[in-house]
């Protein structure tokens, strides 16, 4: 098997800067109010020499940059490019598994019969892009999505990067464990205390020291990936999910509501991305709740419209939970937001 990964270069603010051209040599940050509760979408190139990320405060990113330029998201424009994007794409290789609006993996297993046709097919797919938006893209092509994935981010922005059959440990061994997908804030807290800061160091792992800081499947299947082996295929994706969700457990149990509410605006800024990235509204929002006890309640809100703005989202998700918390006080060990009732613009079209 032969897989891609495609990663459009800071697609937001790129389809802001061929908008507007002036921007292109300007720190420009796509994202919330910087005097607000807004976090960073996406940061151009000039911005992030700054430190400026995604998932970052627009506070602390204007404070790192107080000359950015802020602009607030225009997702139905990204939206209508991407799907120029991928159908571009389409064209140079059909098999595709769209991951976002901005990314996705290819199966080139048919169309190339080694890393050279494939990577051939690589700068044919580029220059798709380019030509039909003016985008630029970075591929990794290797043997596995985990490894063609982190691939396409080696050499940004307009990169290839090929990895061959049995340089996969060698390629991943040297980066920073956090790079390695499935490695969140959570595992890191117990990998880098135990001396495993590389995907390298996380390969070596016996199954004794496996099990000791990661035990379960999970942990498993990490050490797999990060020795370059990932069995997932590219699967096609035509169906929308049932539902999109983030919670979260805390290391102590919570009771202040102030802090509740944060943890789920900023869940519902991530829900919304999400949302957005795969072209969805929806329709209810649930809001999930699980006291010191481990007793688990839900309670949900159906709108008559569907949304996807990580404002309303949050707004209701807070109500949901006071009522929850008024009907039964007490401190949560986890919180989450979860969105249902998914429907893309077609089905929308249709009501």
């Amino acid at each position: 098997m032969i897989v891609a990964h495609v990663d459009l270069d800071a697609f937001f603010a790129a389809v802001e800067e061929l908008d507007e051209p002036s921007l292109r040599e300007r720190p420009l940050v796509v994202g919330g109010d910087p005097q607000g509760r807004g976090v960073v979408a996406t940061a151009n190139y000039a911005a992030r020499r700054f430190g400026i990320h995604s998932a970052m405060s627009c506070a602390e990113a204007s404070r790192r940059c107080p000359q950015a330029v802020f602009l607030r998201p225009r997702h139905s424009h990204y939206r209508d490019v991407s799907r120029r994007v991928w159908h571009a794409i389409r064209e140079v290789a059909p098999v595709v598994e769209q991951t976002g609006i901005d990314e996705g993996y290819l199966d080139l297993t048919a169309e190339a019969c080694d890393l050279l046709a494939a990577r051939a097919l690589a700068e044919a797919i580029q220059t798709a892009v380019r030509g039909t938006t003016g985008l630029t893209c970075s591929i990794g092509i290797a043997g596995a999505k985990v490894v063609a994935k982190i691939a396409s981010d080696r050499r940004k922005p307009g990169g290839i990067t090929v990895v061959p059959a049995g340089r996969e440990p060698a390629f991943l061994a040297p980066l920073d464990v956090r790079k390695l997908p499935g490695v969140g804030p959570r595992a890191e807290a117990r990998l880098r205390p135990a001396g495993v800061t590389t995907i390298g160091e996380l390969a070596a792992l016996t199954d004794g020291d496996l099990a000791t800081l990661m035990p379960g499947k999970l942990g498993l299947e990490l050490r797999d990936r990060a020795r370059g082996v990932d069995r997932r295929r590219v699967e096609p994706v035509s169906e929308p999910p049932v539902t999109i969700s983030h919670e979260e457990t805390f290391d102590r149990d919570v009771a202040e509501r102030e802090r509740l509410h944060n943890e789920l605006r900023r869940m519902s800024e991530s829900l919304s991305r999400r949302l957005h990235d795969r072209g969805l509204l929806a329709r209810t929002v649930t809001t999930k709740l699980r006291y010191g006890d481990f007793t688990t309640r839900t309670r949900s809100s159906t709108l008559s419209t569907a949304i996807d703005d990580a404002d309303r989202i949050a707004t209701l998700a807070c109500e949901l939970l006071d009522r929850a918390l008024d009907q039964r006080p007490g401190a949560l060990r986890l919180v989450g937001v979860g969105v249902s009732g998914l429907q893309g613009e077609a089905q929308l079209a249709l009501v």
